[in-house]
């Protein structure tokens, strides 16, 4: 039986920043965001990609989407490679991708009220015909995430941090589209704030059929949300597999270490605490062979000299680690 072609299929995707250059402008060293990650999404699933910050994940983001320019590697949305489309291409594919951004405040327009906000979108693509339509497009959206008309003229200062989150979230279903990048969406709201937006993704999901690339630094955040999980580990995929099981039987001890932290709400449970030594390496000089093992609590002299592979370890269970191997 053939199985369906992803929505999205990111293969080798690799970003790389120049941070310093020689008297002759050539490049000496190179700040390696992005190393190669391949993973894909199907439609109306949710992947999870966690990891400490500076592993990668909303440079992962960005490339899918070409907010920034990938190095290498290819973006296929629909079947269609991203990386290779024309600016008029690539406008029209932004109408099935787009984001959620981590700050609510910072990416909406200071001097735009709610209905110019909202209805940017909607004049850019040509989606309404007559003013009539265009009031009741971004009336919907409004009520949509919880809002009303009565939130229209506001701006963005006159709202609470998880109210202008609401306001991005119609900002990004303005267009109707299939995929959403959430880059940290709750990671700067208050706790009781984080578990309504994410209902609200959900409730969104099921009603619209969206799929979703959901970015967090908290495996907590994206349990309940997330049909599969990527860690992500100085730019690299280090474990990837379906929620529950990533969560029951972690094959990567990076994996371990994030789950440790996760707090358990049964007071009687106790988690043995993996506390990692030390920080992340920085990415421009990145350790030789498996990237984690300067922080490893399991390091053997291999994983000094040999770089891990992501390898099946059946039922959809992914890691990047030599305990794994045979």
């Amino acid at each position: 039986m053939t199985q369906p072609v992803p929505l999205l299929e990111v293969k080798n995707l690799v970003k790389q920043f120049p941070v310093k250059r020689d008297f002759f402008g050539r490049v000496t060293e190179t700040l390696h965001a992005v190393d190669g990650i391949s993973f894909d999404i199907a439609a109306g699933e949710t992947l999870g990609m966690v990891g400490e910050s500076g592993c990668g994940k909303s440079t992962t983001g960005r490339c899918v989407l070409r907010l920034i320019e990938p190095t290498a590697g290819e973006v296929r949305f629909n079947g269609q490679d991203v990386t290779r489309m024309d600016a008029k291409s690539l406008q029209a594919a932004r109408r099935d991708m787009q984001i959620i951004f981590q700050d609510p405040f910072a990416s909406l327009n200071p001097r735009m009220s709610v209905r110019e906000i909202i209805g940017e979108p909607l004049i850019i693509h040509g989606l309404t015909k007559t003013a009539q339509e265009y009031e009741d497009r971004i009336v919907h959206l409004l009520e949509t995430v919880g809002l009303n008309a009565g939130h229209l003229r506001r701006f963005p200062h006159e709202f609470s941090g998880g109210q202008r989150q609401r306001v991005g979230i119609a900002r990004a279903l303005a267009v109707s589209p299939k995929i959403i990048v959430c880059d940290e969406p709750v990671s700067a709201l208050d706790v009781s704030i984080q578990a309504q937006v994410i209902n609200l993704l959900s409730d969104l999901q099921r009603d619209l059929g969206l799929t979703y690339l959901f970015i967090a630094h908290d495996l907590s955040v994206v349990e309940h949300i997330s049909d599969r999980v990527a860690v992500m580990y100085l730019g690299r995929v280090v474990e990837i597999a379906p929620s529950r099981e990533l969560y029951l039987n972690p094959k990567h001890p990076y994996t371990e270490a994030l789950l440790s932290a996760v707090p358990i709400p049964e007071p009687t449970l106790k988690r043995k605490r993996i506390v990692l030594k030390g920080d992340i390496p920085n990415p421009v000089n990145r350790p030789s062979g498996c990237h984690f093992h300067t922080r490893c609590p399991r390091a053997e002299d291999r994983c000094k000299q040999e770089s891990p592979v992501l390898r099946d370890l059946g039922d959809g269970h992914w890691a990047a680690c030599h305990l794994n191997d045979a």
